[in-house]
């Protein structure tokens, strides 16, 4: 995501989502001022989560969201935020 997404509580809202849709993976900074999210799950869950990002928080201004599918791993257990 990009646009005005840290320090706003992106990476919380992010966490709280994917938990409540049951999905695994993480919301990170990147240094160039964007969060990254990773998230698997049913896929109707991650179109949800999807647009919801889309949204963010409201103290966000997200610009850009793009999504890349890819084939699920399975490593992640939870929704956590990564450092």
């Amino acid at each position: 995501m990009s646009g005005m997404v840290q320090g706003v509580g992106y990476r919380s809202f992010a966490v709280r989502h994917g938990h409540s849709l049951n999905l695994s993976g993480y919301a990170r900074n990147t240094g160039d001022g964007r969060v990254e999210v990773e998230a698997e799950g049913e896929q109707a869950d991650v179109e949800r989560f999807i647009s919801l990002l889309k949204d963010g928080p409201s103290a966000a201004e997200v610009s850009d969201v793009q999504v890349e599918w890819k084939k699920i791993l399975g490593e992640a257990t939870s929704f956590t935020v990564r450092f």
